[in-house]
């Protein structure tokens, strides 16, 4: 085995330095090497791959010493994996189940069993990988599926290509699907031949292990680095890659354009069972897939790695270019939408068994578009990403594959038998329910700070993904800093935002469509304030609060309701405005009377839009200070003159004038939207929710 630490395929990130403060404890060490090999997407997705360790623990009834074996767990995965996600079971017992396996078709047993093996009854749920970790002898263990790897375990020639590379190094097992017959054949394997370094799973992927954390990790990236360089040696040798280039890339700021005007139709279309979330990329490699010659053969025959197959289903959607650009591309998209599902439906009826689930969503979760890139749609925005993620890594497989051999798809019912297993039905069903907002997208203007960053973490942590925006540069910067260390990155998107400037919300909406696949909810939240007697106010102070107030709203209304028209799923539109809307009092003549036209402009928009089951309803809040930029300024030193207090006095004043005697926080706005969008208002709209403590003057009626 080599030591060499320089490698051009895959990324060597082990820092002897970290590793010697983790010296000592084995399973640190187990875990620090997990992460660095899921820290690299060449070597494994999202939650792909295992990996394990085995050592000696006291045994709790007899104090003895006792072989335990660490692994990762079910649904877990090594670039984030911690003690908390490991499962870890006797060793010994592990191996006894053997006498109580009873063949292929009792498979499914034998997950129940793990937990009788369990050395700790409260760690992480065991995954059906297990045994092919336990089975094995050596210490420490990597199941990855590399792209370079499963490129020659989809291929034709796999085998031969093998003993091309390492000789008898490596051995092949043909693809079967994960289980404890398939851990029985690994160890099988190994006792035919001690001296192996890995192997190689036909369809699958690939085990390679050491004496330590460190040697596992070695052989591990030599073998894929070996992998990689036969691969790179071979490309466009054989043939043209994919069979040449059938046509050109849009430029990349055309394909965004493209992408942002159709994804909100898509999105539609993907969502007839539950409301789904989208992800772009036009990635290079996935440019050079759609754009090539051979991309219907090859996305025809699907994905090989079950990781891949189940988050990409059987095959993706092949948009035809020419077609999206024709007079009839909506009649068109409707017809391939359908011809897709039917030949799912076809699918799963030619091989289910008797015991199968039910059919699960028919709708394509890849769709390829030449020349543009690729698009993915599922229940939320990493799910998504990840199959994104997945079918390139199958892209990949396939160039290794088509370059050294003939690319081999996963046959359809073994497919058929690993997304309709019952393991992975029960999985399913012990998933959390969707949160009342799962699957929705919101954009709230003026949302980096006060209301209506109050209302975006409060859609956030119902389950929506959120747009949020300012036209403050810095105090943008301040809100993305603290969403992505407090939700991660697959909760937001962020875009500079002018109301008043229809080129910025144009902008803004197509980050939203392009990060999330079209919008459902805006909530026009951006605003400001000024207070002058009628003598002092200026026409500069009255546009100003027009365009900000009433044309704001008014456009980000049109470019919000132009998306969802377009996704015919209805939707959503928040307006907050003020209980000055309502109520006449001095030095306001310019705030009120345009708060006075948000309101009406709503009451319009409602009637409007009702024919698009587009509801649309204003929520009425009244002196909420906490964090408002608008109270910073001069508005409260002239709503102070206004009343003759002083501006320290002023929450107090405001609170003691409503009914209720209480000051009104940035949440208690947020939870008001929040009952207008939960579903639980869902046939209601033109209402407004005063949010003021109880103003009796601003009473509707």
């Amino acid at each position: 085995m080599n030591t060499t630490q320089a490698f051009n395929y895959v990324s060597y990130l082990w820092d002897e330095q970290k590793a010697a403060e983790l010296a000592g404890d084995e399973v640190a060490l187990f875990i620090y090497r997990s992460n660095l090999l899921g820290a690299d997407l060449r070597l494994t997705n999202y939650a792909g791959g295992n990996t394990s360790v085995k050592l000696l623990e006291t045994n709790p009834l007899t104090g003895e010493p006792v072989e335990v074996m660490w692994v990762k767990g079910s649904g877990g995965d090594i670039g984030t994996l911690t003690k908390k996600g490991c499962a870890n079971l006797y060793v010994d017992r592990l191996h006894a189940l053997k006498s109580r396996y009873r063949g292929l078709e009792f498979e499914d047993e034998m997950v129940g069993l793990f937990d009788h093996c369990l050395f700790d009854p409260k760690c992480a749920a065991p995954s059906i990988d297990t045994p092919l970790h336990g089975l094995l002898p050596f210490k420490h263990i990597d199941h990855l599926h590399p792209d370079a790897l499963i490129a020659i375990a989809a291929s034709k020639d796999g085998e031969a290509i093998m003993h091309e590379i390492w000789g008898d190094q490596m051995a092949w097992i043909p693809w079967q699907r994960p289980g404890f017959d398939l851990g029985l054949k690994l160890e099988e394997a190994v006792k035919k031949n001690p001296n192996l370094r890995g192997i190689i799973l036909g369809g699958h992927g690939l085990f390679t292990w050491g004496a330590t954390s460190y040697e596992s990790y070695m052989n591990t990236l030599e073998v894929i680095e070996q992998a990689s360089e036969y691969l790179h040696q071979n490309f466009g040798k054989k043939r043209p890659v994919f069979g040449g280039a059938a046509r050109q890339s849009e430029t990349a700021e055309n394909r965004r354009k493209l992408a942002a005007d159709l994804m909100p139709t898509l999105r539609g279309l993907a969502s007839s069972y539950r409301q789904m979330i989208g992800h772009f990329t036009d990635d290079e490699r996935v440019l050079e897939f759609v754009n090539s010659n051979d991309l219907p053969r090859l996305a025809r025959l699907g994905t090989s790695c079950p990781d891949h197959f189940l988050r990409t289903k059987i095959r993706p959607l092949v948009l035809d270019p020419e077609k999206l650009t024709s007079a009839d591309s909506t009649a068109y998209l409707g017809q391939a939408f359908a011809d897709y599902r039917a030949d799912y439906t076809a699918y799963y009826e030619r091989c289910k068994h008797p015991n199968s689930p039910a059919i699960r969503d028919t709708n394509p979760v890849v769709l390829l578009w030449p020349g543009v890139g690729m698009m993915t749609f599922a229940k939320d925005k990493q799910t998504a990403r990840v199959a994104a993620e997945f079918y390139t890594n199958a892209i990949n497989v396939m160039k290794g594959a088509e370059a050294v051999s003939d690319y081999v798809g996963l046959p359809e019912q073994e497919a058929f038998d690993i997304e309709y297993w019952l393991l992975e039905e029960a999985k399913l069903q012990r998933m959390p329910k969707p949160k009342p907002l799962s699957g929705k997208i919101a954009l709230i203007t003026g949302s980096a700070g006060g209301i209506g960053k109050a209302i975006a973490k409060k859609f956030l942590s119902e389950g929506a993904v959120v747009v949020i925006n300012d036209n403050d540069a810095d105090r943008l910067a301040g809100a993305k800093d603290e969403f992505q260390k407090q939700y991660g990155k697959d909760a937001y998107a962020a875009d500079q935002l002018d109301v008043t400037k229809a080129n910025t919300i144009a902008a803004t909406f197509n980050t939203a469509v392009l990060a999330f696949g079209g919008v459902d909810i805006v909530v026009n939240c951006a605003g400001l304030s000024i207070s002058k007697p009628i003598e002092e106010h200026t026409e500069q102070d009255w546009d100003l609060l027009y365009d900000v107030l009433v044309k704001g709203q008014f456009l980000v209304t049109q470019k919000g309701v132009e998306i969802m028209r377009k996704q015919k799923l209805g939707g959503d539109v928040i307006n907050i405005v003020s209980k000055n809307a309502l109520v006449s009092g001095p030095n306001n003549a310019g705030y009120g009377s345009a708060k006075a036209a948000q309101l009406h402009l709503s009451r319009l928009n409602a009637a409007e839009l009702g024919k698009d089951h587009i509801r649309v309803n204003v929520v009425n809040p009244d002196a909420v200070i906490s964090d408002s930029k608008i109270w910073a300024g001069a508005w409260a030193e002239g709503r102070a003159k206004a009343y003759g207090i002083t501006v320290e006095e002023l929450p107090a004043y405001y609170a003691k004038r409503t009914l209720l005697n209480e000051i009104i926080l940035p949440d208690d706005i947020a939870n008001a939207c929040l009952a207008c969008v939960n579903g639980l208002l869902a046939k209601s709209t033109g209402n407004v929710l005063n949010v003021d403590g109880g103003v009796a003057m601003a009473f509707v009626r």
